[in-house]
């Protein structure tokens, strides 16, 4: 995989693979980890829907059922734990564009409605 595409750095990698199921030192190891998380970091980063996965991070169907395996062991959740505490707040940005307020937020008078036009209508 082309580096410019990764979101892992290598320092994330070094402490979450040995938490991981499938390290290259398992029996019957058959899966890429690094590419299985790339795979779901990009599902979840662009919003697209599993069956847009792109090909190279393999069968769709197959990384997400991994996914689900991963979920239902709780590995998610203890790589979450383990990279918390490297989470710097200092770069965090919350964009409200996409959330909507109560009408009553924008000093709406009760009963008060917007027509399409913006022009308030009172009944």
């Amino acid at each position: 995989m082309n580096k410019d595409r990764t979101v892992l750095t290598d320092a994330m990698w070094e402490r979450m693979e040995p938490l991981l199921s499938g390290k290259a030192t398992d029996p019957g190891r058959t899966a890429d980890n690094r590419l299985f998380l790339e795979a779901v970091l990009w599902r979840f980063r662009t919003g697209s829907p599993w069956r847009d996965l792109p090909p190279r991070f393999g069968n769709w169907n197959s990384v997400f059922r991994r996914f689900r395996r991963w979920v239902q062991k709780g590995l998610f959740d203890r790589i979450f734990n383990v990279l918390s505490d490297e989470f710097d707040r200092s770069v965090v940005s919350i964009d409200g564009t996409i959330m909507q307020a109560h009408a009553k937020a924008s000093g709406s008078e009760k009963g008060a409605f917007a027509k399409a036009s913006g022009v308030q209508k009172h009944p």
